[in-house]
């Protein structure tokens, strides 16, 4: 799985997001390109510490997110269509550039921890390692860029 710590993998996924316009249709779910930028940053913010979730996770959310946990940095593609956590959900109209510049400014930030050795653990998730923390931002931006077609 590709790490958004890997140099070559942050220049990816910034030049994809370049490819987006305001006009860029969803292939498939319910967000609109503003509304997805948005959204992608959320994970990106709990990482750095500059979101908390107002949803404290419950003993049941705990115990599901340990079970699904793994695949959030394995090297299997989310399949399309997957719920997206109540706390993370977006359905406000957003400026198209406004989130693009604070998506791509969350994701320059993350990328300059890649030496970091101790983060926060994740509300729902717990603990990740650096190398875990890496994968699964690269894989939920990419799961939301394919949603584009980009």
């Amino acid at each position: 799985m590709k790490s958004l710590f890997n140099t070559e993998a942050h220049k990816e996924i910034v030049s994809r997001i370049d490819q987006l316009s305001e006009s860029s249709k969803r292939q498939w779910g319910k967000m609109e390109v503003g509304q997805m930028l948005h959204h992608c940053q959320y994970p990106l913010k709990i990482s750095l510490g500059r979101h908390n979730p107002n949803n404290k996770p419950n003993f049941i959310l705990k115990v599901m997110g340990k079970f699904f946990k793994k695949s959030l940095y394995n090297d299997k593609l989310w399949r399309k269509g997957l719920p997206t956590a109540k706390g993370l959900k977006v359905v406000d109209d957003k400026n198209f550039d406004e989130e693009k510049k604070v998506l791509v400014g969350l994701i320059n930030d993350f990328h300059k921890e890649k030496g970091k050795k101790e983060w926060d653990p994740h509300p729902v998730f717990g603990t990740f390692t650096p190398k875990q923390w890496g994968q699964m931002q690269y894989k939920h931006l990419d799961h939301h860029l394919r949603q584009f077609g980009v």
